[in-house]
């Protein structure tokens, strides 16, 4: 059902419930990812996701550590560099995954972030143009939705061809948008994938990653972001949430009332911190 938003901007009712992630891998042993994940499926978090880097536990055997010390809390890749790997590599993975998982496995993927070229060529594959990317992307949805295709695959998107992809194929779509990004350039990239999806945005679920949650915000969060608090703060960062339980409640509300995202994740340094809002939100 869709509805004029603020501003001009096309909002949207959804009638999907508020899932809440975090995202962490640290490489540990194993007792400590699966004390991280019941101690997050415990306070009422829906999935751990575990990121792609070469500085951080593989995802797959993250993941699969983490569902077997669990029964509820599901788990996923926030998210696999399509480029570093071969379709049909991630598909039988996949294939593992929702197995050993007993079907809480979910599959989030993009095209490469920003570092992933250098990983890449460490592990000895070719990163390749955008188009290239792109390709590699398509192939890999394609060949794990052969083979798993009860998995649910969220893409990692921003442009327009990338959000077109994930209007085409994805169950869900993170907006990849940069931590300067205000509220209108977020409904702008909304607008975009509302577009692309037409009648099929209703079987969408958007989501969106929280750069930091509560009134600190660590000097590695700002570093990451290439730029101050003050500038952050001056555009409206939408990748920031502070406040009380309730006042950042209110805000996550209002961006699915008028954007249609009810699919958060953030930091497991912030999982502290949006603890209490989970447990005003989730599920509803």
């Amino acid at each position: 059902m869709r509805r004029a938003a603020p501003n001009g901007r096309v909002g949207a009712m959804t009638d999907h419930p508020f899932r809440f992630g975090i995202v962490g891998g640290q490489l540990e042993p194993a007792e400590a990812i699966v004390a991280t994940a019941r101690g997050l499926e415990s306070r009422g978090y829906d999935i751990l996701l575990i990121p792609d880097t070469l500085r951080t536990v593989a995802p797959g055997i993250g993941c699969a550590v983490a569902a077997a010390g669990t029964s509820t809390l599901r788990v996923g890749t926030h998210v696999l560099s399509a480029p570093n790997r071969t379709p049909g590599l991630v598909a039988v993975e996949t294939v593992s995954l929702h197995a050993v998982s007993g079907g809480r496995f979910e599959l989030g993927i993009g095209a490469g972030r920003p570092g992933a070229d250098r990983d890449a060529a460490a592990l000895g594959m070719p990163f390749g143009s955008a188009a290239e990317r792109i390709g590699r992307l398509e192939q890999t949805i394609e060949a794990v939705r052969e083979q798993a295709p009860e998995v649910p695959i969220m893409v990692a998107a921003r442009g327009p061809k990338m959000l077109a992809i994930a209007a085409r194929t994805a169950d869900a779509v993170t907006m990849g948008v940069p931590p300067a990004t205000g509220p209108d350039g977020l409904a702008a990239v909304v607008r975009t994938l509302r577009e692309q999806a037409g009648e099929r945005i209703d079987q969408i679920e958007l989501a969106q990653n929280l750069l930091a949650v509560g009134d600190e915000v660590p000097p590695w969060v700002l570093q990451y972001a290439g730029t101050d608090l003050a500038g952050l703060r001056s555009v409206g960062s939408v990748a920031l949430l502070s406040g009380t339980p309730v006042e950042m409640a209110a805000v996550l509300r209002r961006r699915r009332d008028e954007l249609g995202i009810s699919y958060f994740s953030t930091s497991l340094a912030f999982a502290d911190a949006l603890a209490p809002v989970v447990e005003l939100l989730a599920g509803t």
